[in-house]
């Protein structure tokens, strides 16, 4: 279970508190108004957005101070954050070991995760040479390598067509499910939230809502989220 216990950030004049609890497994969408801190409670959870009070407890442990790389956490972002100089096997195998340095099974490891995204035959392309799905399916790779039991997406589809996105978030949806893997995705498309979560969480004025089923806080959107949403 992932718990945000009274958790708050404050940036300036931003202001994001957050008091609620995520089944192990669950796939949940993060949406909200643009500047509302999607993003931003994403980071607190992965340990990039500094907190000022609260705790983040992970299967019972708290690791509110721990760094970004010593959490239980995979996190994909919008642009992938591929290194052009690194063809797609290295790419992937960053998510194993900075150095790059690897043996037999992890090698076999990432050729199992670029087989399982579809890209077996890209092996040693760089990523100029992909096209944008190509380039988010090496990301995902990347995270699939890493077996962390938490998986955090901040729109890294977004700058997809629809037919691709789809594709895209099925397979994640996918993986997710076979590593059994806690699923939270921010994204500003409801129907994203639709068709691969089973709760949403809404960040209006301030405060990150606890989950509710997606389809009813989508049918009957409160205030904050009616007006997002037009």
């Amino acid at each position: 279970m992932l718990t945000l216990e009274k958790l708050r950030v404050q940036q300036g004049d931003f202001d994001l508190s957050a008091d609620f609890s995520l089944q192990e497994g669950a796939r949940t969408a993060v949406l909200g108004p643009s500047g509302a801190g999607k993003s931003t409670l994403l980071g607190m959870i992965a340990g990039f957005v500094q907190t000022m009070s609260g705790r983040v407890l992970f299967r019972g442990d708290d690791i509110t101070h721990a760094t970004p790389g010593a959490r239980p956490i995979a996190m994909l972002f919008q642009d992938n954050n591929l290194f052009p100089h690194l063809d797609v096997t290295q790419n992937v195998g960053l998510g194993v070991t900075p150095d790059l340095r690897l043996s037999a099974d992890q090698k076999a490891k990432v050729f199992g995760a670029l087989d399982r995204v579809g890209l077996a035959e890209f092996a040693t392309r760089k990523p100029a040479a992909l096209s944008g799905g190509q380039q988010s399916r090496v990301a995902l790779a990347r995270i699939l390598v890493q077996d962390r039991p938490l998986i955090l997406l901040d729109e890294p589809f977004a700058a997809l067509g629809p037919a691709l996105k789809a594709e895209m978030l099925d397979l994640v949806s996918e993986l997710a499910l076979e590593n059994g893997a806690t699923l939270m995705m921010v994204s500003h498309d409801p129907a994203d939230a639709r068709r691969i979560t089973d709760q949403t969480i809404l960040v209006a004025d301030g405060v990150a809502h606890g989950p509710q089923p997606t389809a009813t806080l989508l049918d009957n959107p409160p205030p904050a989220l009616q007006a997002y949403l037009g």
